[in-house]
């Protein structure tokens, strides 16, 4: 049964905040690891327990983690909010989560091995330099802002994984090179990501119900909307090249049968000059 006016309006709201909300739960569950161990960092730092020694066992425990379960996690709700952008609501969330969860389970684990080196190598350095070596701040702060491109480049690498059938090594140079070539949606997605993530930690419950799948959501409408221009541009690109080579090709026929008219006209004229043999 479709409701109509205002009713259908109001059932269309419910029907997508339980969507957004369940995705959000099955993610959730499929993190539990990674971020029982960011509640307990938080609640280190709030409280103000525990040594560096505490500190650092939990940073490890968080880079141990994060490749093996929220990767591969955020990956099943990219596959999720993939079919959603594309305008396939009638979906069954469930089963396209753990089906996206188990095809891109090996990439997503790789993919967050290596993300989760750079992240604590780039840590690492923009800590020393900031904080021990302040003649060296400006490397710090270069090296501030390549973590956030890599950190953004990341949400792309999930798009890629997700939409398209690629080796690991084409994931992560098309990723790179996406983010890269589109900074004005690298920028959007930055911009809307740290907005999200910012009421999140004004009204912490709603990571539960809803943020990770907003920020999802957000990251692949700027990839799809950068897929569909450069697929756009591609096909421009063909078509002009088939005009191109179908101009030639009349060219050449109007060339040749120029050439023949020459040929009949000489053989109608006998009485020409003609050079000795």
């Amino acid at each position: 049964m479709e409701f109509k006016g205002a009713m259908g309006g109001l059932y269309r709201i419910t029907e997508w905040i339980s969507r957004i909300a369940f995705s959000n739960v099955l993610w959730t569950i499929c993190s539990i690891p990674f971020l029982f161990f960011i509640f307990m960092k938080f609640i280190m730092l709030a409280t103000g327990q525990g040594g560096v020694s505490e500190q650092v066992t939990l940073n490890w425990a968080l880079a141990i983690t994060a490749p093996f379960t929220v990767f591969p996690a955020t990956s099943a709700l990219f596959t999720v909010v993939r079919k959603w952008v594309m305008g396939n609501t009638d979906i069954s969330t469930f089963k396209t989560f753990f089906k996206g969860y188990k095809e891109n389970y090996l990439k997503s684990m790789l993919g967050g091995l290596i993300y989760t080196v750079l992240f604590f190598v780039m840590y690492f350095d923009v800590t020393i330099y900031m904080t021990r070596m302040p003649d060296f701040k400006i490397v710090g702060i270069l090296m501030l802002v390549l973590m956030i491109v890599v950190m953004v480049s990341m949400f792309n690498f999930f798009s890629v994984v997700v939409h398209y059938q690629m080796t690991f090594k084409q994931v992560m140079s098309n990723s790179i090179l996406l983010t890269i070539a589109r900074p004005i949606r690298v920028f959007t997605t930055l911009v809307a990501g740290v907005l999200l993530a910012y009421i999140g930690l004004k009204y912490p419950a709603l990571y539960l119900v809803c943020i990770p799948s907003l920020i999802a959501m957000v990251a692949f409408f700027n990839f799809y909307a950068t897929y569909s221009k450069l697929q756009l541009q591609a096909e421009q690109k063909k078509q002009r090249e088939e005009e191109e080579r179908e101009a030639e090709q009349s060219d050449e026929t109007e060339d040749s049968g120029t050439l023949s008219e020459k040929i009949d006209a000489s053989k109608e004229s006998p009485d020409e000059e003609r050079p000795r043999p």
